[in-house]
């Protein structure tokens, strides 16, 4: 009898197709990027946790916040309050000391032998009613107040020759 006995190979070729590599390999790298995808949505799904946690937390400091506010509301409105009442106070003092300055320009350029009967002030204008002894007195006066910075224009509006005062003069002062 011989030695050896008969091999039967039903394996006809030891290489594997190609469909049998795709497939494999396709199983194996669809199985990772499904398992990939599984952890991102669970990392997501606790990640939303700690933002929920986080988005309640600041609810809570906006509610304390806006109870702080609404407790000192009222002292906001006292200091808004004061603050406008100091700010007009400020403005018509500023207009006060303008208005001082512009009235005491006008009566320091008033020469001797001039007598003011009446002086009004506007907003825009200076009115004033003045006895003299000549004509001269009243250049006097007014040619130095048209050269002052804050007068836009001097009218002399009557002049009344009085046998016992003298001259009675209405003179207005138009201000810038």
């Amino acid at each position: 009898m011989p030695n050896s006995l008969p091999s039967i190979n039903l394996v006809q070729n030891k290489k594997v197709p190609f469909i049998d590599k795709f497939m494999d390999w396709a199983l194996t790298v669809g199985r990772l990027i499904v398992i990939l995808t599984e952890i991102i949505a669970l990392l997501t799904f606790f990640y939303r946790f700690s933002l929920d946690e986080k988005l309640i937390d600041l609810h809570s400091v906006i509610k304390q916040k806006q109870a702080i506010i609404s407790f000192l509301k009222q002292d906001e409105d006292k200091y808004r309050n004061l603050q406008d009442r100091i700010a007009l106070a400020s403005t018509y003092s500023e207009k006060i000391i303008k208005t001082n300055k512009i009235v005491m320009d006008v009566i320091n350029l008033i020469p001797q032998g001039i007598k003011i009967n009446d002086l009004t002030f506007n907003k825009d204008r200076i009115s004033i009613d003045i006895d003299m002894a000549s004509v001269l007195l009243l250049t006097n006066f007014v040619n130095p107040l048209r050269n002052l910075s804050e007068v836009k224009s001097v009218s002399i509006d009557s002049i009344e020759s009085k046998p016992s005062i003298g001259l009675l003069a209405s003179v207005t002062v138009m201000l810038k």
